[in-house]
Parts: structure tokens; C-alpha cells; sequence
């Protein structure tokens, strides 16, 4: 029967058995990574230690390879068992830091795979005490090792790391430039942020994505003009990324500074090509549950939009019910900023909702009065003598005076 066949048929005892008995170096690294994709099997214990025994019998370093990968694929405990039996030690009855310590000696390993697996195992420890061992192979020969340790790094998020990890920016790989600068990242100092400045021009996709997704954290303006740029890259899912690291810094900067990069920000934004701005905008406005992120969205959008867009419009109109009373309004002062019909007809459509609540209906004549026209002021002499809502009529007079209309009328 075909290893295929016994994948599919789950037979794991006969896989299990063809990686122990087979003659076929081949045949055995093919067994122990199907083996992997068992992590909810009935025998799991079965198979963790098959590979266990594999990944430290096996004269193949193919298949010690392919054994030492399904370990970590099958997750849980299944590569501590492995660090377990090599150190000698029974993990169940021992604390984390002898674990760890383990996981420490498994870094000098001369299986790569096994060395990754150790950094991977020591970051999700989070020893803090372990980082010079995991920096210590930031030098490794094989990449696959000098990535997964930059990422255990990452995950430690200890200080300590900014320096050795700015050294990695340079790796002449992209994998270990992506986890570098993914931890970075997750470190968030200003040493860490101020590093990942110049990543945004990184000739590959994913780490000036990760530069760029960073640049949100800061307390200031740095990054604006770099997030600007990137709004030109030619990859989309950077671009996606600079507006939404643009909101996120919004939401960041202290309130002293937040008048002045909101300014910087809006300036630079109406400079560049429109589509690219707003359509990740407007996706933000609908999907994001974060209030800060839809408040700076609601107001942007008003400011940066170059004409008129009824998708825009759309998620701003739906916006002037929100939760939150300050995302509503945000979105009303950004639809004042459009001069033309379809914004008219949509403020009107709220208006004229009695479905809708009052304060929302407030919101929309007080906009009205900004930007409606002949049609605005029929509906608000209408609704001033016929509505019984004191708020309602009080705003739509106060709207149909800017209007031109019924301007000597007293309440």
C-alpha cells in the first residue's frame, strides 16, 4: 500500500512502522513528514514518539530533518519531548527554567532543524534569561536558524535585543530580514522603531510591509513622510498597510502633537494619487471595530477625498449612527466637505427616516445646512411644520437659515 493511502486511511501504525523499518531513506523522511499532520489522531502519543525516536536514531539527516519538522508541526509538548529525551530529563516534573536550559543545549545541535526548533521553543518560554543564547546564533550558518531566532527574540520582546536584531536588517536573506524586523516590531521601543525607518525601501514585499505596519507606533510625526512614500509601492498590500499605520499614528500621538501631524498628514495624503488613499479608508470605516482607528478614519476621509465617491459617502452616512458620538460627528463634518447631489439626496434619505434616531437626524440637517440646495430647503420648511421633535425642528431651522430660508422666522 502507498504512503499516500495510508495517509488518507490515517493508518499512522503503519507509517509509523515504515519509518522505523523501511530501507528507503526516501520512503522513511516521507513517512515522518506525513506523520506530522496527525495532531488530533486517537494515537498521537504513538506517533510523537516514532518521531522522537527518528529524529535521534535515524542515520538520514534528511529523515532527522522531516522528524524534527513533524514534531513542531504536531505542536503542544511534542518537541519538548524530543529536547526531553536528548537532555535526559522528564519535563513533567521539572520547572521551566530547566527546560529552557535544555532547549539551550539543543542550539548546538548539528541538525539545523533541531537548532530551530530550540529557538522556536526558548521564545515561547519568553526566558528572558536564554537571549544571549538565542543572539548567539543570530550568526548561524543556515538562515532557516538565524530567522527562527530573530522571531524567538521577537517574542521575548526584551530590549536587550534592539542592537543584534538591527544587525540582522542587513542579512543577506529576506527571511531573516522579515523576522527582524517583525520583532523589532513587537519590541516597539524607539530604538526598535527608529531602526525600521529606512525598511520601507527593502527590496522585498513582506519586510517593507512589516517596516511600514510598525511605523503606526510612534509618538510623533517620523515616519509620516515615509508612510507617504510607501503609499506609492508597487506592492498593494504595502500600500493597504501606510494608510492603515497613517491611522493607527493618529491614534497614537499625544494630544499636544495630534493638531500638528494631523495637518502634516492631510497635506502630504492630497498629493498623492486619490484611489490609493481612499479606498483602504473607506475599508477601514467598514470594517474596523476600534473607535480611534473609525474617529481618525470618519475624519480624514471629508478631507482627502478629491471629488465625489458614493462609496465614501455610503460609509460615512452609515457612520452618523455609530456608538460612538464623536466617530458620528467626525463623519458629518467630513461629508460637509463634498459639494454635489449624491450627498444631498443621501443626508436627505436620513432626514426623512423616522425610523432613525433623533440625534442622528440632527446630525444630518445640521450638514444640510452646509451643503444642500433647493431640495434641502423644501424638505426642512417641511419638516419645521410638521415634526413635533423640539431638537429635530431647532436644527433644521438653524440648517435652513444658512440656507437662505426663513431667515426672520422666531421659534
Amino acid at each position: 500500500m502507498s504512503l499516500y493511502q495510508l495517509e488518507r486511511d490515517g493508518d499512522v501504525q503503519e507509517l509509523i512502522r515504515v519509518l522505523r523499518e523501511s530501507d528507503n531513506s526516501d520512503i522513511r523522511q516521507r513517512a515522518a513528514s506525513l506523520l506530522g499532520g496527525f495532531a488530533e489522531h486517537d494515537d498521537r502519543h504513538d506517533v510523537v514518539s516514532g518521531l522522537v525516536q527518528a529524529a535521534q536514531s535515524d542515520d538520514d539527516g534528511s529523515v532527522t530533518a522531516a522528524a524534527v519538522d513533524s514534531l513542531e508541526e504536531l505542536g503542544g509538548d511534542a518537541i519538548e519531548q524530543l529536547i526531553a529525551s536528548m537532555a535526559g530529563v522528564d519535563f513533567e516534573d521539572e520547572a521551566d527554567w530547566v527546560k529552557a536550559r535544555a532547549f539551550v543545549r539543543a542550539l548546538n545541535s548539528d541538525v539545523p532543524e533541531l537548532r530551530m526548533a530550540a529557538a522556536n521553543g526558548l521564545g515561547q518560554f519568553g526566558d528572558a534569561d536564554a537571549l544571549s543564547n538565542i543572539v548567539d546564533v543570530f550568526d548561524d550558518d543556515d538562515h532557516r536558524v538565524r530567522a527562527r531566532a530573530a522571531r524567538a527574540a521577537g517574542t521575548i520582546a526584551d530590549p536587550r535585543a534592539c542592537d543584534p536584531l538591527e544587525n540582522l536588517l542587513d542579512d543577506r536573506s529576506p527571511a531573516v530580514r522579515r523576522e527582524a524586523a517583525e520583532a523589532l516590531g513587537q519590541i516597539g521601543n524607539r530604538q526598535a522603531l527608529q531602526a525600521l525607518l529606512e525598511m520601507y525601501e527593502d527590496p522585498d514585499e513582506r519586510v517593507r510591509r512589516i517596516a511600514v505596519g510598525a511605523f503606526g507606533n510612534f509618538d510623533n510625526g517620523s515616519p509620516v513622510e515615509h508612510l507617504v512614500d510607501a503609499l506609492s509601492d508597487e506592492a498593494a498590500t504595502v500600500r493597504r498597510t501606510a494608510v492603515y499605520s497613517l491611522i493607527e499614528l493618529l491614534a497614537n500621538v499625544p494630544t499636544e502633537k495630534s493638531h500638528e501631524i494631523r495637518e502634516s498628514i492631510v497635506d502630504e495624503l492630497s498629493a498623492t494619487d486619490d484611489s490609493t488613499v481612499v479606498v483602504p479608508l473607506v475599508e477601514i470605516l467598514e470594517e474596523s471595530t476600534q473607535v480611534a482607528q473609525r474617529r481618525n478614519t470618519a475624519w480624514l476621509l471629508g478631507r482627502v477625498t478629491d471629488g465625489e465617491h458614493k462609496r465614501v459617502i455610503d460609509a460615512l452616512i452609515s457612520c452618523l449612527d455609530d456608538e460612538d458620538q464623536m466617530t458620528g460627528q467626525f463623519a458629518a463634518t467630513s461629508l460637509a466637505e463634498f459639494d454635489g447631489v449624491t450627498v444631498e439626496g443621501k443626508l436627505l434619505e436620513v432626514v426623512e427616516d423616522d425610523g432613525r434616531s433623533s440625534d442622528v437626524r440632527a446630525q444630518a440637517i445640521f450638514t444640510l445646512g452646509k451643503v444642500g440646495g433647493e431640495r434641502s430647503r423644501e424638505a426642512l420648511e417641511s419638516i419645521i411644520d410638521d415634526t413635533e421633535d423640539e431638537q429635530i425642528r431647532k436644527r433644521a431651522f438653524s440648517a435652513l437659515s444658512k440656507l437662505g430660508g426663513r431667515a426672520s422666522d422666531v421659534l
